[in-house]
């Protein structure tokens, strides 16, 4: 069974850093590319970041967080992250972790950023 756990959100203030944590179980985890989406209130969940499997040699980020926000991965605790710095409020969204070849998200962690 594919589960997904996120951890680490929470309101900052503008300009802040925060990092999210996904800890992935059911799979083997080093072999699959792992995804990071969001959802603001009112508005369609998106792509943020991807992370290919294994070295890690390949990932994305979506053009409004690049140079701002950093993927990366643990492939020997499982773990993917989400390393946010210089947050402005239009970051304000529940983040997501995704397993793309299971089609499966976390439940979620809430990130609000505010001044």
């Amino acid at each position: 069974q594919v589960q997904l756990v996120e951890s680490g959100g929470g309101v900052v203030q503008p300009g802040e850093s925060l990092k999210l944590s996904c800890v992935a179980s059911g799979f083997s985890f080093e072999n699959e590319p792992m995804r990071w989406y969001r959802q603001a209130p009112g508005e369609e969940r998106r792509l943020v970041a991807h992370i290919s499997s294994k070295s890690s040699a390949i990932t994305y980020h979506l053009p409004s967080v690049k140079g701002r926000f950093t993927i990366s991965r643990d492939n020997s605790k499982n773990m993917v992250f989400l390393q946010m710095d210089n947050l402005r409020p239009d970051d304000t969204a529940i983040y997501y972790c995704y397993a793309l070849a299971f089609n499966t998200y976390g439940q979620g962690t809430q990130v609000t950023v505010s001044s």
